[in-house]
């Protein structure tokens, strides 16, 4: 990748990160005390984005699906869960340190950005032998060696511009805390590093409470934490993230069928968001978990390069079988299906696929996705245009309505239009600035729709509704707009592409 590629790369993602914070969706957390690292919250449009993408999974799991169930479990979980998800012993990350510049970097994602640099560059096959060796190499446990592969590739600290690294080490990327009223009574437990152990332990609740029958899923939206030395690229790596993650137990021997069908409808549900098909692809890991039979992430196209949004994994009975040893109690389901030969399948523990989708980075990747940035001509002038395309289904604010001046009954015609609609629709009253400039703020955050009463509303009440994405104003009966803005902010336009 050329200087001016990265310097362009970089310049738009600082105008996205510069947006997200001017426009009320991202700010840095404890801001007014120097902020705190890698920690962000979300904003008043920030919040209600995050929410839709979150209810829109959440829907079309458990909805769509009418064999998979959503839970809840508790952030806090016994210690013996992450002793038998293996957290305790083996969660860890290769960290190295310059030592010019005292920085701190994950050995894998250097090796992986200069993959990137070559495959940018067009040695496609120069960038998998390379992602290959250090996936050999992790597998191996081969610190030393990862460290030369970091030498040898000239990679070099983007802070000092040196090559003069430590020796690569394991870092456990666990918060750990105390639990008990009593320091000397007190017990060490860990913050979640994520949320798939909480529908794996209770895989038979949930199973005997429901009468599930294999295959179904069990899927759950919650908070992970995990202690991240090295946190950049905004909220796409961060300390504290939420996952939505879909567990689905199949019979042993169906797994491989299962991964082809749920990776292609993970893909497809980013495509039905209005995700460009040049900007996805498919990842397939190099290096896999000593359990995992198969691993692919669906990447998006970032102004950073090609990262993960998701995982689709298949874990085998891994996990159920880890539990089963540790606790003692069995994590068996009983089929009563007949197989090939006549005979009934029996007991046996479940394997698992998985769909694990980090909300922050999905969050991250529609922000990038929905950022315009278009040049319009009015009259003799041509300038810019700044506007966020969101899917309506998932905009923060649905619609906007604007009387065109503040006097002779249209900001009271206006109100009654935005308390009929409110009930139905997330929507904005307001009636500072010229109306231009309203329509402009409304762009920036991505609303749909703005509908504007004049004079003429109050002789036959008609509105000009303008849409965001063709700046094109149509006029319609009041009596329209519930149905018109109904139908195109629905779920269903993302249901029936899927």
């Amino acid at each position: 990748m050329s200087t001016t590629e990265k310097t362009t790369e970089n310049a738009q993602l600082k105008d996205i990160i510069s947006h997200a914070k001017e426009y009320g969706f991202v700010f840095p957390s404890s801001e007014i005390y120097d902020g705190l690292q890698a920690v962000y919250d979300y904003g008043q449009n920030g919040v209600e984005l995050k929410n839709n993408l979150k209810t829109l999974w959440w829907k079309c799991m458990t909805q769509l699906h009418q064999n998979v169930v959503g839970i809840d479990a508790a952030i806090f979980m016994h210690p013996l869960t992450w002793k038998a998800s293996g957290h305790i012993d083996s969660f860890n990350d290769p960290m190295i340190d310059n030592l010019d510049s005292k920085k701190r970097y994950r050995a894998d994602v250097l090796l992986e950005d200069k993959a990137a640099e070559y495959e940018k560059a067009g040695d496609v096959s120069k960038a998998q032998a390379l992602l290959k060796e250090m996936g050999r190499l992790l597998e191996a446990e081969d610190l030393k060696a990862v460290q030369q592969l970091i030498i040898s590739e000239n990679i070099k600290c983007p802070v000092s511009g040196t090559s003069n690294w430590t020796e690569v080490r394991q870092f456990n990327l666990m918060f750990s805390t105390q639990v008990g009223s009593v320091a000397e009574d007190s017990s060490t437990i860990y913050l979640r590093p994520e949320t798939a152990q909480g529908i794996f332990v209770n895989f038979l609740n949930v199973q005997k409470s429901g009468r599930m029958k294999v295959p179904f899923g069990i899927a759950q939206i919650g908070k992970a934490f995990r202690n991240e030395i090295v946190a950049r690229q905004f909220i796409f790596r961060m300390r504290e993230f939420e996952q939505m993650e879909m567990q689905f137990f199949v019979r042993p021997g169906t797994e491989g069928e299962w991964y082809e069908n749920w990776k292609a409808w993970r893909k497809n549900w980013h495509l039905a968001l209005g995700v460009p098909t040049e900007k996805l692809r498919f990842h397939d890991h190099d290096k896999l978990a000593h359990y995992a039979k198969a691993a692919v992430d669906i990447e998006f196209e970032f102004p950073f390069g090609f990262k993960e949004v998701e995982g689709i994994h298949s874990r085998s009975d891994f996990d159920l079988t880890q539990h089963q040893n540790l606790s003692r109690k069995k994590q068996q389901y009983f089929d009563n299906d007949l197989n090939e030969d006549g005979k009934p399948y029996g007991n046996y523990v479940p394997y698992v696929v998985e769909t694990s989708v980090g909300a922050d980075r999905l969050f991250l990747m529609t922000l990038c996705n929905a950022y315009q940035e278009e040049e319009i001509t009015e009259g003799d002038n041509t300038k810019t245009r700044t506007f966020l395309k969101f899917h309506p289904a998932i905009a923060p604010i649905k619609a906007a309505v604007f009387p065109l001046v503040k006097k002779d009954g249209l900001p009271e015609k206006a109100m009654q239009i935005f308390d009929d609609l409110k009930f139905d629709f997330k929507m904005i009253y307001e009636e500072r600035d010229a109306i231009g400039k309203r329509y402009t703020r409304q762009d920036l955050i991505g609303t749909p729709f703005c509908i504007a009463v004049d004079y003429e509303t109050l002789e036959n009440d008609t509105v000009t509704v303008r849409e965001r994405d063709t700046r094109e104003q149509k006029r319609m009966h009041i009596s329209e707009l519930r149905q018109y803005i109904g139908d195109a902010v629905s779920f269903k336009r993302i249901f029936e592409k899927l």
